[in-house]
């Protein structure tokens, strides 16, 4: 833990202010040395008090505000003034913006020098005493931010056996239900420097030639600087890999092959946005962050009319999510009544962040991979995180510490920002979105594709009832004209949720992980990590 000293230091170079209950108030302009010019610079101020707010008002002049998004934010070389975006733009600039965002700026992906030989570390104090000597070979940090360095289980020490259980999982089921009459076609978003590919590809050249022989290895990526650097690594070894620079939310290219898609620790930093309920009448508001002609953040609420968050509200209602609401609060309109008049009483619930981002992957699945399967990891908890429900960690690092925040508006591009899932109510989100129709201009334009398993009669065409009225539970609705390796319209098995240590434990090879003391970090590092396959 830092000393206050430093933490505050941190905190006002953040240019950071908290919610507040109703409208919002400001902090001071960042002092990180950025090379603003003299007449850009803002005189110091005192008696910052953005806690509280007991006006139901926001200010006008922030309400009058243009209001952008990320995607009009891309062309600019510093950070917008006197606009107001959704929470979800905000985190967006902030993350991916090409000139100043985090990842396109400031994050280094952690790379391990060479694989640890685990048969020689005695415990896992030693293990943890490894990585940190790996860590401390990036240098000390000077004055000002440090590096921002992040990694994922491939890179932190578990090359190639954690890209190696992956590629076991999918080409098990490749091998089940498409061999040797489809092509194996894998798609991956957020690759990093490309080492899962290469560690999956490599297990699969050497344990499955045949398989490997019909392998499609796509990577979507949305920074260039990463997809230069996942070409360098990755096409003269597999040729079978080709690089999509570009985001997932901007894909437009259907592909109506039989497909895997991976997305390895990447949605947690999908933007969210965020939504408080009045507690009078349970009308869930949307949040909007304001920045001011200083450069100052604000936040204050209106009422939904983005359409991505009214169908994520109303999603959630269809699927029996509730909303994070104290059940008597929502049973009694007198106890709200009474509870919304008592003396400094919020008259907002406490802010919720909700997946958004996540809803428009899934419809670009739904829409655009229409036979894939999803294997998908990340984390489940998380500590550290700021207030709220569902609330994300917001940290940086300052002379070689990682150091936490306690607000989300930070200022751009020097803090990483990243949420845990509700990996339950993922799963029923993504299994409700796989089960609607097309648009229908997407079927007219759907030109037939050949394939050997598919039936030129469809049984289906009587009804799904057709063999028998039982469907089990755990199957999705069979796609018409597509058999099974049975020969039979069976549905594909709808995706499950597993802890860490249990997939690993199908799918890797623990002895490969297991120190002198019989202790497997592989299975016990990452306890608050969970799948969906």
């Amino acid at each position: 833990m830092l000393p206050r000293a430093v933490r505050a230091a941190v905190q006002r170079c953040a240019s950071s202010s908290r919610c507040s209950l109703s409208a919002s108030f400001a902090t001071s302009a960042s002092c990180l040395s950025d090379g603003r010019n003299k007449e850009d610079k803002v005189e110091d101020r005192i008696n910052y008090n953005d806690n509280y707010s007991f006006s139901d008002i926001p200010d006008p002049e922030h309400v009058k505000y243009k209001r952008v998004t990320a995607n009009d934010l891309e062309q600019g070389r510093k950070p917008p003034r006197k606009v107001k975006m959704l929470v979800r733009d905000f985190i967006e600039d902030s993350l991916y913006n090409p000139h100043y965002g985090y990842f396109s700026k400031q994050a280094n992906i952690f790379t391990a020098r060479e694989p640890i030989d685990f048969s020689a570390i005695k415990n896992m104090a030693a293990f943890e005493a490894e990585v940190a000597e790996r860590y401390a070979e990036y240098g000390v940090d000077g004055d000002g931010p440090g590096k921002q360095i992040w990694h994922t289980p491939t890179e932190l020490c578990f090359k190639p056996w954690y890209g190696r259980a992956l590629a076991r999982c999918l080409v098990s089921e490749y091998l089940l239900k498409y061999f040797p009459y489809e092509d194996f076609v894998i798609y991956e978003i957020g690759a990093g420097n490309g080492t899962l590919a290469l560690n999956m590809l490599d297990y699969i050249q050497e344990e499955y030639p045949d398989v490997y022989e019909r392998t499609r290895y796509n990577i979507i990526e949305i920074s260039e600087n990463l997809a230069n650097l996942q070409k360098q690594k990755l096409q003269s070894t597999h040729p079978c890999v080709t690089i999509h620079n570009k985001s997932i939310f901007r894909w437009n290219v259907r592909e109506p092959a039989p497909c895997y898609f991976v997305a390895m620790e990447v949605i947690d930093n999908f933007a969210h946005d965020m939504v408080r309920y009045d507690l009078r009448t349970l009308e869930p508001y949307q949040g909007l962050v304001t920045i001011d002609a200083n450069g100052d953040f604000s936040t204050y609420y209106s009422k939904i009319t983005d359409p991505l968050i009214d169908s994520f509200l109303s999603l959630r209602r269809y699927l029996n999510h509730p909303p994070p609401v104290h059940r008597l609060l929502k049973l009694s309109p007198t106890f709200r009544t009474f509870y919304t008049n008592l003396p400094f009483a919020p008259n907002l619930s406490p802010p919720e962040f909700i997946p958004t981002r996540l809803l428009s992957l899934l419809r670009t699945l739904r829409r655009h991979f229409p036979r894939h399967r999803l294997l998908l990891s990340d984390f489940s908890t998380l500590p550290d995180t700021i207030p709220g429900v569902n609330a994300p960690v917001v940290q940086t690092r300052y002379q070689n510490t990682t150091v936490p925040c306690s607000t989300l508006l930070v200022k751009q591009g020097y803090f990483d920002i990243f949420f845990p899932t509700h990996f339950e109510n993922l799963r029923d989100m993504y299994e409700h979105i796989l089960a609607q129709p097309l648009p229908p201009a997407d079927v007219e334009t759907q030109a037939p594709r050949v394939t050997p398993l598919g039936m030129t009669a469809s049984p289906l065409a009587a009804g799904n009832s057709f063999f028998s009225s039982f469907h089990p539970k755990n199957r999705r609705p069979p796609v018409d004209g597509i058999a099974s390796s049975s020969g039979l319209p069976v549905g594909e098995r709808k995706s499950a949720v597993y802890p860490h240590a249990e997939f690993m434990k199908t799918y890797a090879d623990v002895r490969r992980t297991r120190l002198r003391s019989g202790e497997n970090p592989l299975l016990d590092t990452y306890e608050n990590v969970k799948f969906l396959f």
